[in-house]
């Protein structure tokens, strides 16, 4: 069994490639919830679906979000209520909020609300949310403290963040299963997504960190920064302004004590001695998920190196 910690497009395209190399009832998906917000009254789960979406091959492919070919009546008529329009959300995505929010008003769990999307949407992987208890990840700037789908969408990464909070995460627990799929998994992987907003959400969590550092599984993270730069999103921008160097060096000392085996690309061979010396092993390989070949070629790269016993 393969276990992910996934938040963000580069979660949902490492996992498009994890699961064409292996058979996807293996793969169980941790995903950060962090980022869920409530538009025009629904409860939208971005990262959840993200990676629902990418792996029913559904997904817009010109943002990395939202659904292909989807249309925006809804939110067109919306704007003429009133309502505004920044967190720009299709037609067949807002049925998508309506029935998970229909689902928990009436009292289901988010763990089952999600494995109902999951069945419905014809996977056969497993996704687990981090938490069934609510978390909001809260972006602190110079303005005071914002949510953090208006700091990403509406003010579009364009403030300096000073701190980040989670809001809620000393009530959470973990989802059910989420611990048993670090503690049984052969491995854990920790997707190229944000450190600080995608997969912190998910350790901060009470009892996952200890989980994953008492493992016996092989943890391997993938850099999400590549030549100092992020291939989207704004990890790169974020570390710096939290004063953390923006290389994958920099996101490797994050992981440090967490993590086997630290995924560089080949743009950043010359980081791997330093990366070494933080006790972990480094696969140096092409990183950059630009088709559905390169994606599958990734996850076989860090399959194999799992494999050889490093």
């Amino acid at each position: 069994m393969y276990t992910v910690f996934a938040g963000g497009v580069g979660a949902s395209r490492f996992l498009q490639g994890l699961c064409q190399a292996v058979d996807p009832e293996g793969v169980t998906v941790i995903s950060n919830t962090g980022d869920d917000v409530e538009m025009f009254g629904l409860h939208v789960s971005p990262d959840t679906d993200i990676v629902i979406y990418a792996l029913a091959d559904a997904i817009n492919p010109e943002t990395g979000w939202g659904l292909r070919g989807d249309t925006f009546a809804v939110v067109d008529q919306l704007q003429k209520f009133g309502y505004e329009r920044w967190f720009n959300l299709g037609d067949r995505d807002l049925a998508m909020a309506i029935h998970r929010t229909r689902l928990l008003r009436e009292g289901m769990p988010m763990h089952e609300v999600v494995r109902g999307l999951v069945k419905a949407w014809g996977l056969t992987c497993t996704v687990l949310p981090m938490s069934n208890d609510p978390v909001r990840t809260m972006i602190a700037g110079p303005g005071g403290e914002i949510a953090f789908q208006e700091y990403m969408v509406r003010l579009r990464t364009e403030v300096d963040v000073r701190s980040i909070r989670f809001d809620g995460i000393e009530r959470a627990k973990p989802g059910p299963g989420v611990v048993e799929a670090i503690g049984d998994a052969e491995a854990v992987f920790i997707a190229p997504s944000n450190p600080f907003v995608s997969i912190e959400p998910i350790l901060a969590v009470p009892g996952v960190r200890d989980a994953l550092a008492n493992t016996q599984a092989t943890r391997v993270a993938v850099s999400p920064i590549i030549a100092g730069q992020v291939v989207k999103g704004p990890a790169a921008k974020m570390m710096t302004s939290l004063g953390y160097e923006p290389s994958a060096l920099g996101v490797a000392r994050i992981y440090r004590g967490l993590v086997d085996v630290f995924v560089l690309d080949v743009q950043d061979r010359e980081l791997a001695p330093a990366v070494e010396a933080l006790g972990m092993k480094t696969l140096v390989t092409d990183t950059m998920m630009t088709s559905i070949e390169r994606k599958r070629e990734l996850a076989g790269d860090i399959l194999s190196t799992i494999r050889a016993g490093l």
